[in-house]
């Protein structure tokens, strides 16, 4: 599904899809480690690791993002320029 300026709209399913599929996969991940035969350390260690590398996929997911949208708007500052360029420019107009 597009909109008019030709962004993909994201539907509400999608969201709700994506946000159930996230928290069942940490609740899921956090009780195994609950149950994992291990000491109180290497629980701690991994429990850790899992929120590290929670965070840094929320970070990373904005970094790709940004720069998807900063893309953008150079492509079309740029098509903006080349329109204004083929506007201005005469195929008539001699140089003497």
């Amino acid at each position: 599904m597009s909109t008019s300026n030709g962004q993909s709209k994201t539907t509400s399913a999608f969201i709700v899809q994506s946000a159930i599929a996230f928290g069942a996969s940490f609740i899921g991940t956090g009780i195994g480690l609950c149950y994992l035969p291990l000491d109180i350390w290497q629980r701690g260690f991994l429990a850790m690791s899992l929120l590290f590398l929670v965070t840094s996929t929320f970070t990373l997911a904005k970094v790709v993002r940004d720069q998807h949208e900063a893309a953008t708007v150079h492509g079309r500052i740029d098509q903006a320029r080349m329109e204004k360029l083929l506007a201005e420019h005469d195929p008539f107009n001699t140089v003497a």
